[in-house]
């Protein structure tokens, strides 16, 4: 049987050359790849009895034209054509844009089948597509199948070239899945989905066709995750670290506060891990401030006592050097060496840490991005930790866990994702979860205000400041935007300079080099500024206990999680503290996160709005953050089907059969395919 996934697009017939690299852009190179682009809606051309149709719903309707057609010509080239129509009992008024053309062709008493957006209110139709009763190739009564096209590729084009790859090859199309879960969940044979999920003769079998690719979709990609997960498991080439429990012990109650039971729990997941001789892939997940830099510093502590080193990666360079300054308080007692790699080091000073690094004389090695870059080694990397890993492309991530021989991995985030989510979509990671916040911690009151409101929120400012506290101002933008009607830093800047004479106001942003931010971070940390106006730079990390306001202009061009991740930059301290959201949301969306930040402090209630509102794309960052992007599955919509598709996975590929019975041998072809069973670390 030929694999479709071998047969270039050129062999399916009327795509030559050009046609093929314009399907290449799509992604689209081979036969499969074809058959399986499938549509993301349909448009409904069956005709509809206008009694039935909703105000502004796009329909599908058959009548007779009344009146000759009017037209009015305005602008440069614009026209709108018009014409009475009789459909059933109603005399409608149709409308179409930029067609003048047509004005010929609608003659009175013609049939004529309408599709369009209706106005109730007007008894008008605004026209997107006409054709009069009688045409060959008639779209009405159909599904038309739309896809996401771009360049040269159009609706039309790429449904005739579905159709001819159908023709040719469908009948080729082999099954994937294993008949006892096709007859569990009532699933059809993959040939007839395929085809009908292009061509489906009413909704009702575009549904059924969808829903048998959302499934496939959805075990293929578990069934991946956790064959690599079983295999991982299996494969004892990580390092066993000889942990000194008695040595962690003492370095946890040398603390200057105590660990609260989630960080206890956590911490006990993650040494355990280390003993063992696989690869560590944990990801730890906590709300703003619930202690992930203490527990990331115990197991770093407990792998160079081990005789390893360990790297911090971290997406600024403001909390590389904040990191540094914390673990260097934290290990300075046992002689720990913690060294820091930015983009912004001289030339000599580089080459001098990178061979104290390579010759073992750094212990632990906290940076951003330049960690990764071709000339840095390590004389013997045991633990790489990445904070806020959807910040880091994948690529970038394995990258860095090849430069030791195999690494263990602690992937941390304060973008709180549901836990079942998490598991789910990082099924080749282990979870763990810090609930709770440190104690003494008090819950940050939160406001929504409109701008004509500010200068009670200057008052408010004004007043923190006289009672010896400091406050952070974020506006979204560095400078003054043509296109965008935003706050500044630079305006607001000199503006609270002028309004605060007695204050000291300081100003930060992403263009500044890093010896200015350390500057001006070292100023704010000290109380020599009393109010930083900064972008959105301050995001994550930044620890200053004394800053107990937090003012962010345009909060409705934020999203969701990033309010709440910098809402987490104040009550840090004794002082009750506070959050101001000045908004004046135009849209739903705006209105639902400024309603959401001020109902709860909760991160992982924050995150469950956050992903109905964005959907798990933008959510969890860019595509290349490790989260999938399905073709036709929705991890929101569908993620019932995800959690099923999880368990039959895992619970196949822990069956011995699973890896010899003539049964499963599409799917282990599948895992082959991956390169999931070359022992390639999947990331």
């Amino acid at each position: 049987m030929i694999d479709l996934h071998e047969v270039s697009v050129r062999q399916v017939r009327g795509i030559g050359a050009q046609k093929a690299e314009e399907l290449g852009s799509l992604g689209i190179r081979s036969a499969s790849d074809l058959l399986e682009y499938f549509p993301f809606r349909y448009e409904d051309y069956h005709v509809r009895d206008l009694t039935e149709a909703k105000e502004g719903e796009k329909i599908t309707i058959q009548g007779t034209i009344y009146s000759e057609p009017v037209m009015q010509r305005f602008g440069r080239g614009k026209a709108r054509l018009s014409c009475k129509v009789v459909s059933d009992k109603f005399f409608i008024t149709a409308v179409w844009f930029n067609r003048p053309y047509m004005k010929e062709q609608l003659k009175p008493g013609l049939e004529i089948v309408l599709t369009g957006k209706w106005e109730g209110k007007r008894q008008q139709m605004t026209v997107s597509t006409s054709e009069f009763v009688g045409k060959e190739n008639s779209r009405v009564g159909t599904l038309q199948p739309i896809y996401s096209v771009a360049g040269e590729v159009t609706q039309y084009g790429l449904r005739r070239m579905i159709a001819q790859a159908l023709a040719q090859y469908g009948e080729m199309i082999q099954e994937v899945l294993p008949h006892e879960l096709m007859a569990k969940y009532d699933l059809m044979p993959r040939k007839r989905a395929v085809a009908l999920i292009h061509n489906p003769a009413d909704v009702s079998e575009g549904n059924k066709a969808r829903r048998r690719m959302v499934y496939e979709e959805l075990f293929l990609f578990q069934i991946k995750l956790q064959a690599y997960r079983a295999m991982n498991k299996s494969r004892a080439d990580g390092i066993a670290h000889t942990v000194d429990s008695e040595a962690v012990r003492g370095f946890v109650r040398a603390l200057p506060f105590q660990l609260t039971d989630s960080q206890k729990k956590v911490v006990a997941e993650i040494l355990e891990d280390l003993r063992k001789p696989f690869c560590m892939n944990r990801l730890l997940q906590g709300d703003v401030g619930a202690g992930k830099t203490v527990v990331a510093a115990i197991s770093l502590y407990a792998v160079v006592k081990a005789g390893s080193q360990g790297a911090l990666m971290v997406p600024t360079e403001i909390l590389a050097e904040q990191h540094k300054r914390s673990l260097e308080r934290l290990f300075e007692p046992y002689g720990i060496q913690v060294g820091l790699l930015t983009g912004s080091l001289t030339e000599r000073k580089r080459r001098e840490l990178l061979a104290s690094l390579q010759m073992g004389l750094i212990d632990i090695l906290v940076g951003t991005h330049a960690l990764i870059q071709e000339d840095v080694f390590f004389r013997k990397l045991g633990l790489v930790v990445t904070d806020e890993q959807h910040r880091f492309g994948v690529n970038q991530r394995s990258i860095l866990r090849r430069k030791g021989m195999t690494p263990d991995v602690l992937t941390m985030t304060a973008t709180p994702i549901p836990r079942t989510l998490a598991i789910t979509a990082f099924g080749d990671m282990d979870v763990s979860t810090l609930r709770e916040l440190p104690k003494g911690r008090k819950p940050i009151k939160t406001y929504a205000v409109k701008h004509d409101m500010l200068e009670r929120v200057l008052g408010f400012i004004d007043r923190e400041a006289k009672a010896g506290r400091q406050a952070y101002v974020i506006c979204p933008l560095i400078e003054e935007s043509e296109k965008l009607d935003v706050q500044n830093a630079i305006d607001v800047h000199a503006q609270l300079t002028h309004h605060f004479p007695s204050l000291r106001v300081g100003l930060l942003h992403g263009r500044m080099s890093a010896a200015e931010k350390e500057e001006i971070m070292t100023a704010f940390g000290a109380n020599e500024l009393q109010v930083l106006v900064s972008t959105t730079v301050i995001e994550v990390g930044v620890d200053v206990p004394n800053a107990t306001l937090m003012v962010v202009y345009d909060a409705d061009r934020f999203g969701l999680s990033q309010l709440h991740q910098l809402r987490g930059r104040v009550g840090r301290g004794e002082h009750q503290s506070f959050c101001v959201l000045l908004a004046d949301p135009k849209t739903e969306v705006g209105k639902e996160r400024m309603r959401a930040m001020v109902e709860t402090n909760d991160g992982f209630e924050i995150a469950r709005r956050d992903l109905e509102l964005r959907g798990p794309g933008d959510f969890f960052g860019t595509k290349q953050s490790g989260v999938p992007e399905f073709r036709v599955a929705d991890m929101m919509a569908d993620f019932e089907t995800l959690e099923l598709a999880r368990d039959d996975a895992a619970e196949l590929v822990a069956r011995s059969e699973f890896w010899t019975s003539i049964e499963y041998l599409p799917l282990r072809q599948y895992l082959q395919r991956e390169q999931v069973l070359t022992g390639e670390l999947l990331d």
